[in-house]
């Protein structure tokens, strides 16, 4: 086996370091209440996706089925989504973002974007912006595997 280069080892360290940093920034500009950072993303996804099976969600989310569950649970408590028959097997259920589910995670996106639109404009030149969008697409491309 080969040694993981200095460069790989570095790029794997300020990448994590600046995803948390930036992840809690936007935490702080979003009001998403006291929904766990997990509750967050299975909306995200229902929202960006469509309806999912609680198995499907688990399987995406990288989650034991138990916990997302319990997630799914969490939300239907606070009305943040619907759960249906599945059409094709009726043992199942369809989960789906309800109207407030909707409005939450539409809402969060906008303050979140805007923030971060603002912030690019105001403190990064226009050649900063097109590096960030490459290396967004990098990191997209890992983020995948």
């Amino acid at each position: 086996m080969t040694e993981t280069p200095a460069s790989a080892r570095r790029a794997a360290s300020e990448v994590r370091t600046v995803y948390s940093r930036l992840r809690r920034r936007l935490r702080e500009v979003a009001d998403l209440g006291d929904l766990t950072p997990s509750q967050t993303s299975v909306l995200s996804r229902l929202s960006k996706d469509g309806p999912a099976t609680a198995s499907m969600l688990a399987t995406l989310e990288r989650i034991r089925p138990q916990s997302m569950a319990a997630l799914v649970a969490a939300l239907a408590e606070r009305g943040l989504i619907d759960r249906t028959p599945d059409p094709t097997d009726g043992r199942r259920q369809q989960i789906s973002l309800s109207e407030a589910g909707r409005q939450v995670v539409e809402g969060s996106r906008r303050e979140r974007e805007e923030w971060l639109a603002e912030a690019l404009a105001r403190d990064f030149t226009e050649a900063e912006r097109q590096t960030v969008i490459e290396a967004m697409g990098l990191l997209d491309r890992l983020a995948g595997q």
